[in-house]
Protein backbone atom coordinates (compact mmCIF):
# COMPACT_ATOMS: atom_id res chain seq x y z
CA UNK A 1 0.00 0.00 0.00
CA UNK A 2 1.22 3.73 -0.98
CA UNK A 3 1.06 6.12 1.82
CA UNK A 4 -1.04 9.20 0.01
CA UNK A 5 -2.44 10.17 3.01
CA UNK A 6 -1.24 10.68 6.68
CA UNK A 7 -4.38 10.93 9.18
CA UNK A 8 -3.22 12.62 12.71
CA UNK A 9 -5.10 12.55 15.50
CA UNK A 10 -3.70 15.56 17.51
CA UNK A 11 -4.97 14.26 21.14
CA UNK A 12 -3.37 17.74 22.79
CA UNK A 13 -6.07 19.62 20.93
CA UNK A 14 -8.16 17.46 19.95
CA UNK A 15 -7.33 17.61 16.24
CA UNK A 16 -7.71 15.57 13.29
CA UNK A 17 -4.92 16.56 10.52
CA UNK A 18 -5.65 14.67 7.26
CA UNK A 19 -2.08 15.69 4.70
CA UNK A 20 -2.46 14.29 1.18
CA UNK A 21 1.12 13.31 0.49
CA UNK A 22 2.92 15.21 -2.55
CA UNK A 23 4.61 13.12 -4.47
CA UNK A 24 7.99 14.10 -3.94
CA UNK A 25 7.12 13.12 -0.17
CA UNK A 26 6.08 9.56 -0.70
CA UNK A 27 9.35 9.27 -2.67
CA UNK A 28 11.28 10.74 0.26
CA UNK A 29 9.02 8.16 2.80
CA UNK A 30 10.79 5.19 0.64
CA UNK A 31 14.06 6.30 1.79
CA UNK A 32 13.46 6.20 5.45
CA UNK A 33 13.70 2.83 7.78
CA UNK A 34 10.30 3.25 9.15
CA UNK A 35 7.24 5.74 8.34
CA UNK A 36 7.69 7.57 11.57
CA UNK A 37 10.74 8.28 10.99
CA UNK A 38 9.63 10.35 8.15
CA UNK A 39 7.34 12.03 9.37
CA UNK A 40 9.61 13.56 12.04
CA UNK A 41 10.96 15.46 8.99
CA UNK A 42 7.30 16.57 8.10
CA UNK A 43 6.20 17.75 11.72
CA UNK A 44 6.95 21.79 10.91
CA UNK A 45 5.99 21.95 7.61
CA UNK A 46 2.22 20.50 8.72
CA UNK A 47 2.30 22.25 11.90
CA UNK A 48 2.22 18.94 14.38
CA UNK A 49 4.19 16.86 17.16
CA UNK A 50 4.47 13.35 17.00
CA UNK A 51 5.29 13.58 20.70
CA UNK A 52 1.58 14.58 21.07
CA UNK A 53 -0.50 12.36 18.53
CA UNK A 54 -1.50 8.61 16.73
CA UNK A 55 -1.57 8.53 13.09
CA UNK A 56 -2.08 6.22 10.55
CA UNK A 57 -1.73 5.96 6.48
CA UNK A 58 -4.18 4.96 4.08
CA UNK A 59 -4.35 4.50 0.20
CA UNK A 60 -7.40 6.21 0.03
CA UNK A 61 -9.57 7.94 2.09
CA UNK A 62 -13.08 8.28 2.87
CA UNK A 63 -14.85 11.05 5.65
CA UNK A 64 -17.72 9.87 7.65
CA UNK A 65 -19.13 12.35 10.20
CA UNK A 66 -22.00 11.15 12.61
CA UNK A 67 -24.48 12.90 15.27
CA UNK A 68 -27.34 10.87 17.44
CA UNK A 69 -26.16 7.70 15.50
CA UNK A 70 -26.89 8.40 12.39
CA UNK A 71 -24.25 9.73 9.04
CA UNK A 72 -24.12 13.94 8.56
CA UNK A 73 -23.46 15.55 5.62
CA UNK A 74 -19.43 15.16 4.48
CA UNK A 75 -17.10 17.76 4.97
Amino acid sequence: MEPKYVLILDYCCGALNIIELTDEEINESFSYDDFESFLMTIEEKYGFRLSDCNWMTTESLSIYRYKNGKEVANV
